[in-house]
């Protein structure tokens, strides 16, 4: 349990996962998986300044793959984030997350992204992304604030996701 959240939120380290998420979870670090993040000292300094007082570590999705036990065992309480679903699943895979649970936070309107609720909108890679996490055992839901109402997967299927392009 000490990976106390797994999110999706292409805005990483933000107010809503600092002030929101952070103050109830109390998290020791926030770990960051993203490809491109991790090999950019000048973008890491500016996450580190958002983070307050909460040290940020800075993982590739392959190196997070190899670690991902060691963290999940860790006495440290660590909040995971990656920018896209495509992340979250690569580490999923092999049911390496199995019976964890997946909370997605703001994906914003993009090209082929359809709004699913006032923060998630999702195209069609998402989609399969969410549900190849679902069939590694991953509980996925959908919630911006620790008080909000989670939405289930299966809810988000039923609504008008399909993008349309």
């Amino acid at each position: 349990m000490s990976i106390v959240l797994y999110r999706v939120d292409e805005r990483l380290i933000h107010g809503q996962v600092v002030i929101g998420w952070g103050h109830q979870l109390r998290p020791d670090r926030y770990i960051v998986v993203d490809d491109e993040l991790s090999a950019s000292e000048w973008e890491q300094d500016l996450y580190r300044l958002g983070s307050g007082d909460v040290d940020v570590l800075f993982s590739t999705a392959d190196e997070a793959r190899d670690r991902l036990p060691e963290w999940q065992a860790s006495k440290l309480r660590s909040i995971l984030l990656t920018r896209e679903t495509s992340t979250m699943r690569r580490l999923a895979e092999g049911r390496l997350m199995d019976g964890e649970h997946v909370n997605l936070g703001g994906l914003r309107h993009g090209p082929g992204r359809a709004e699913v609720l006032t923060y998630l909108h999702l195209n069609d890679d998402d989609v399969r992304d969410l549900e190849a996490m679902a069939a590694a055992g991953v509980d996925v839901t959908a919630r911006d604030l620790p008080d909000a109402h989670k939405v289930s997967l299966e809810t988000l299927s039923k609504s008008r996701w399909k993008s349309s392009s």
